[in-house]
């Protein structure tokens, strides 16, 4: 008689059994009258809508008054609270942020040291040049138009190695935004003469700071009167909306994919509990040719498609002029 070993008689193993990690204890506010007066404070005197931000203040404290904030944690509050700051006019900027973690100290020479890192694994910001078929040239800005003091370089090698092509493809589909002097720095390759491209308002010292293309870029323009086609996505944001609204308004750009994400008026953060922030917007565009901008509304592009689709589109249109 034959003996089988032992593992020859094994059971299936039970199925492992993932037992979900225990939720974060809420966060308590301490002084929750504290942090809503002093968001409604911030509002007040900062956010760009002046007449906005009286009544957003009032509703802050008559909601305070009526026991609306009695709530046992940071992330509840910081919801309430953004909720009646987006009632009056829908401005999806505005808001008290909730932080899981602690906000660091050093938020600024953290977030400086982050874009350093992107800027350096991007090549600048300029990760894509390649000419496509038909003399048509190729030419990614991504993921942000960093400071004009980092990016000139890189900006300036790649614009003036595409300003022989017949045609330009700027790829903006990953783009978030970033320095308005880099937007104008890149529009001034792009146009033959000096240009008015934007007006940014700010609300403190009721200031109005004109942005213009400029009358000398080093290397080569790619000039005022090639076709020129930029892409666009739903994460298409902030800065790099101005550059395709800048080109779109001006006639210059054929917008190419989807509406971008709406976001016109910078804004600042202000830490007012350990975990909550408050975002505020502080300014807004203008354009010298629509009058106005971008927020809320996205870019809409002149021929709209899935932004996966944008390339292809583009080249076919490119083709045909």
């Amino acid at each position: 008689m034959t003996t089988l070993p032992p593992s020859a008689f094994s059971t299936p193993s039970p199925p492992d059994i993932k037992i979900p990690a225990p939720a974060p204890a809420p966060v308590p506010v301490a002084d929750v009258a504290a942090v809503v007066e002093e968001t409604a404070r911030l509002v007040a005197e900062h956010y760009v809508f002046p007449e906005v931000a009286a009544r957003l203040a009032a509703l802050l404290r008559r909601r305070l008054g009526e026991g609306a904030y009695d709530v046992d944690s940071a992330e509840e509050l910081g919801a309430r609270v953004t909720a009646d700051l987006q009632s009056d006019n829908g401005d999806l900027h505005l808001r008290l942020k909730y932080h899981r973690e602690r906000v660091p100290q050093g938020q600024g020479e953290a977030t400086l040291a982050a874009m350093r890192r992107q800027f350096d694994t991007s090549l600048g910001g300029v990760p894509r040049v390649e000419l496509l078929t038909d003399g048509t040239a190729l030419l990614e800005l991504a993921p942000a138009l960093f400071p004009l003091a980092w990016s000139a370089e890189p900006l300036s090698a790649a614009l003036t190695l595409v300003a022989r092509a017949d045609a330009l493809i700027l790829d903006l589909r990953g783009n978030r935004g970033g320095d308005p002097e880099a937007v104008a720095f890149v529009c001034s390759y792009l146009l033959d003469e000096r240009t008015h491209l934007n007006t940014q308002y700010a609300r403190v010292g009721e200031r109005y700071d004109q942005s213009w293309s400029l009358p000398y870029v080093p290397g080569a323009r790619f000039g005022g009167t090639k076709p020129v086609y930029a892409l666009t996505s739903g994460h298409t944001f902030s800065g790099a909306e101005e550059l395709a609204y800048n080109l779109q308004q001006l006639g210059r750009a054929v917008i190419v994919g989807e509406t971008t994400g709406g976001g016109a008026h910078p804004r600042e953060g202000w830490t007012v509990h350990p975990h909550l922030e408050a975002t505020v917007p502080v300014g807004r565009s203008i354009n010298p040719v629509s009058g106005t901008n971008w927020e809320g509304t996205g870019v809409r592009p002149d021929i709209p498609c899935a932004a996966a689709d944008a390339l292809e589109l583009a080249q076919r249109e490119s083709a045909r002029a």
